[in-house]
């Protein structure tokens, strides 16, 4: 009986792909509408106050129709993921998916990136008088930097920090300061570490999908992580290189905790020191404490925490033992935040414009799986307690965890504007969620991702 229950839970699911297409198209509908809102209200409010503090609402970004070289290379990608990526998803061998994964993901970025051009598009993003490269110099006594770090946070003292290096505890600048100790300085390797780092976070979300949910889903999710809108901001983008720390956080421990792995001890250290890492990257990215919670209670397991969490504390430890002090820094943060553009941004109308610019970054195929998430989620946390979901339930599940991540930042107000660079490590868990969608129409869906990519960069020059 209980097998019997166990196959019905397991197939309702899989009947729900091959219905509801009428109300993808309205789940998609109205993300264009909650858009158009932010567009026209945002407008509205800067014509008369201008206090959001963007140029074209709700992104960061201006009016700027352009090409570049990445005007011919990138439709191609585009082409050629819509047309081959659903079915090589299924036929590749798994390691084979995986580097093909890697490599459209890295030629869609690239692409996107090169829309800007070398220079503008890479080479000179993170070298801007807000960004990590600027400060460089300043860290060549790095014990000193780190003791004297929290001194220069606020506005007003000299030598305050670049909005950027403010805003990120030192882990985000000792990585630059690292690369350019290796020989890897300038804006050129910086870009390029970013985008080769970022984009295997599409990798780590696939091998989470498959440890938690089944194979079989994470294949179907392979083509919709690959042609992310999304991608428009991980070239050139530290918060990129963040998502993929944070997401093989997430990817260890779910291969510790469901023994898919030939050492769940390692995996389970590997998660924690990378959990650690994350938090002193940025802030906000505690929160991916969500998922990893979500893990454990999937695969019904609390072993591997004891492990985590050793891993978990040497980056803190070393961090508080050269004399930088997190709670300090962070509090020393929000107070930075409000003395800048975060203390004239109207919360009112960016607690939903950000979701209207997470609804831009993720695309529509993305919005018509979180219907799908949506709809089956009362069943997916009924089967939570007896341990019953089946692989769509478990998915679903993953994506709710990822979706409370993205509101807790949202209603905290410390996420104003930008969202749609800032919230690349809790949106990445959201696309999976086009998993759910049948395959009529797949190809159709990714279209439509890959034109949103498209418009974005040739029409706007986006922010930072």
């Amino acid at each position: 009986m209980k097998t019997k229950e166990r196959a019905e839970q397991r197939t309702e699911p899989e009947k729900g792909h091959r219905t509801g297409g009428r109300a993808d198209l309205a789940a998609a509908g109205a993300g264009v509408l909650l858009v158009a809102a932010a567009v026209l209200v945002g407008r509205n409010i800067e014509a008369y106050a201008r206090v959001l503090y963007v140029h074209w609402p709700p992104l960061l970004a201006s009016w700027y129709p352009h090409t570049g070289p990445g005007t011919w290379a990138a439709p191609l990608v585009a082409v050629a993921v819509v047309a081959y990526g659903p079915a090589l998803a299924v036929r590749l061998r798994w390691r084979t998916l995986l580097l093909s994964c890697w490599g459209a993901s890295l030629a869609w970025v690239f692409s996107l990136a090169l829309i800007d051009g070398w220079g503008r598009g890479i080479a000179e993003r993170l070298t801007t008088k807000h960004e990590y490269l600027r400060v460089i110099g300043r860290f060549d006594d790095i014990g000193a930097a780190l003791r004297g770090f929290n001194d220069h946070i606020l506005i007003g003292p000299p030598g305050n920090w670049p909005a950027h290096v403010a805003g990120h505890p030192p882990g985000a600048t000792l990585t630059f300061v690292l690369l350019d100790r290796i020989g890897l300085g300038g804006g050129a390797w910086a870009g390029v570490w970013c985008i080769v780092t970022g984009t295997t976070a599409a990798l780590a979300a696939l091998v989470a999908v498959r440890a938690l949910a089944d194979e079989r889903t994470a294949r179907r999710a392979a083509p919709f992580l690959v042609l992310a809108p999304v991608a428009v901001w991980a070239g050139t983008s530290a918060d990129g290189y963040f998502a993929a720390v944070a997401a093989w956080s997430v990817a260890l421990l779910t291969l510790a905790a469901t023994g898919r792995v030939r050492s769940p001890a390692a995996a389970a250290i590997g998660s924690g020191l990378l959990y650690g890492l994350t938090c002193y990257l940025s802030y906000g990215l505690a929160l991916i404490a969500l998922p990893l919670l979500v893990v454990l209670l999937l695969a019904r397991t609390a072993r591997p925490v004891p492990l985590f969490v050793l891993g978990a504390l040497v980056v803190p430890v070393a961090f508080t033992l050269a004399g930088f002090n997190w709670w300090e820094a962070y509090h020393l943060l929000v107070e930075r935040y409000y003395q800048a553009a975060g203390g004239f941004r109207p919360y009112w109308y960016w607690v939903w414009a950000n979701l209207a610019c997470t609804v831009i970054a993720v695309g529509p195929a993305t919005v018509a799986g979180l219907r799908r998430t949506a709809t089956a989620a009362p069943g997916a946390l009924r089967a939570l307690r007896p341990g019953t979901a089946g692989a769509p339930q478990r998915l679903v599940l993953l994506v709710l965890a990822a979706f409370l991540m993205l509101l807790a930042a949202d209603l905290s107000g410390m996420s104003k504007a930008e969202t749609e660079r800032i919230w690349q490590p809790f949106m990445l868990w959201l696309l999976p969620a086009a998993a759910l969608l049948p395959d009529r129409g797949r190809r159709g869906w990714l279209a439509a991702q890959a034109a949103v990519a498209l418009l974005v960069n040739h029409l706007l020059w986006t922010g930072w």
